[in-house]
């Protein structure tokens, strides 16, 4: 069965040049599908409806590559979608068609394309952690305090005596460059108990506690460093259950140690982070089957790349 598929990028343009050629190629007007969308993120609900649509043994007949994917990676990613899925796909202005031994060639090709992509975007992502860690950092930004003024500031900050802004203004840094370098376990007045986690007892939580262990920010950049933590999701074997994984936040006085791997969407880097032993399956070149199953889930797509939910629907 054929089914057509058509894109103009403004409700302005005329799409009746392409569903005409879409036409003569013996695709059926029913089963032509047109979206108004423009750019690499504009969503494309007539593209999903196709692809649902296809069955093994459809063809999908467009009249340009590039009416169909937003993006040479995107192209990969559909290429290798359909050749898994035995779906045919016709591109009537560029003479492909997969149904000839070159049409089936290329498509095959974009699936060794797809699983390449894939390998170097986990390389990548595992050497530039191996890197970090390497120079004793958990990632994110390149550090802008050197191994002494890190010291003095763990110094003063420890002594009880400097607030985080009084150590920045010394070191001429910001209060954020600060925190990130310092080992923040929080300090107490005297005869004040420290609770687990460093939580003060308090006769109710605040909303900008910690809901792992309980802390609560002392200063507004302290918070924002927090909300920042807290946005993270992090996934944790279920000793109770293996065949799922718990879900929590945590700040920086609960973020667990190594091992931990990123889960990194191919287009925005953003995604989980595993820790324990389901951190250490995945540096292994695993990505444990609970994990796989929390992903799609929330609605990842893991095959052939790793794409979060935002750019799944983009994609």
């Amino acid at each position: 069965m054929l089914f057509g598929y058509a894109r103009v990028s403004t409700p302005d343009q005329n799409p009746k040049s392409q569903v005409e050629a879409l036409r003569r190629a013996g695709v059926d007007t029913e089963r032509i599908h047109l979206d108004h969308a423009g750019g690499a993120k504009a969503s494309r609900p007539q593209l999903d409806l196709v692809l649902t649509l296809l069955r093994g043994g459809d063809s999908l007949v467009i009249t340009h590559l590039d009416r169909l994917a937003r993006s040479t990676a995107h192209l990969i990613g559909l290429g290798a979608d359909l050749h898994e899925r035995r779906v045919g796909l016709r591109v009537l202005e560029q003479g492909i068609d997969t149904a000839t031994a070159e049409g089936a060639a290329m498509i095959g090709m974009l699936s060794v394309l797809a699983d390449l992509h894939h390998e170097l975007a986990v390389a990548n992502t595992r050497e530039g952690r191996d890197a970090a860690r390497a120079r004793g950092r958990k990632g994110g930004r390149p550090a802008k305090l050197t191994g002494e003024q890190i010291q003095l500031a763990q110094h003063l900050y420890d002594g009880g005596e400097h607030t985080v802004a009084e150590i920045a203004d010394r070191l001429n840094v910001p209060r954020t460059t600060v925190y990130g370098h310092l080992n923040k376990q929080p300090r107490t007045s005297p005869g004040t108990p420290a609770r687990p986690g460093g939580d003060r007892p308090t006769a109710a939580r605040s909303p900008r506690a910690c809901p792992t262990c309980g802390y609560e920010p002392t200063t507004r950049a302290e918070a924002a460093h927090q909300r920042a933590d807290l946005a993270v999701t992090w996934l944790h074997p279920d000793p109770g259950h293996p065949d799922t994984v718990l879900e929590r936040h945590h700040c920086r006085q609960c973020e667990p140690d190594q091992p931990a791997f990123d889960i990194a969407c191919t287009v925005c880097g953003d995604g989980p982070i595993l820790a324990g032993t389901l951190a250490e399956q995945a540096d292994a070149g695993t990505l444990p089957a609970p994990v796989q199953h929390w992903l799609a889930a929330d609605g990842w797509h893991t095959n052939p790349v790793l794409l979060c939910p935002d750019h799944t629907a983009q994609q």
